[in-house]
């Protein structure tokens, strides 16, 4: 993985490790809509107990994605961008390699149709 941070494996493995589960990614959705919210106005939202939302806000944090405030006795989450950008950056790196290498199969298949010699990658 070419990355441009130390660490940036570790970051990407442990976001899309935490986005595998569909509830997180919902609440990574609400949070994302609402800007902050509590465990309890979250869990109010989705069918699963204050309890579950909780241990799911617990991997989100873990996976750098939320962050976690206090207010008096409440507990407030809102997304942190930082470790979804650097995994975005990856993800289109990837896509970028993955599209070179299917230009090439493609420019060698037409020169292979045609007969002739295949162009030097662009």
């Amino acid at each position: 993985m070419t990355e441009e941070r130390p660490g940036a494996a570790e970051v990407v493995d442990s976001v899309i490790g935490a986005l595998a589960d569909p509830t997180r990614r919902r609440l990574l959705d609400l949070l994302a809509a609402q800007g902050q919210a509590t465990a309890t106005t979250l869990a109010q939202q989705l069918p699963v107990s204050r309890q579950a939302v909780v241990k799911h806000l617990a991997v989100l944090d873990a996976a750098r994605l939320v962050t976690a405030s206090r207010a008096g006795r409440e507990v407030r989450y809102a997304v942190r961008p930082d470790a979804l950008d650097t995994t975005a950056r990856w993800m289109a790196s990837l896509a970028a390699e993955w599209d070179r290498r299917l230009a090439r199969i493609k420019r060698v298949a037409e020169a292979a149709e045609q007969g002739t010699e295949p162009l030097p990658p662009d």
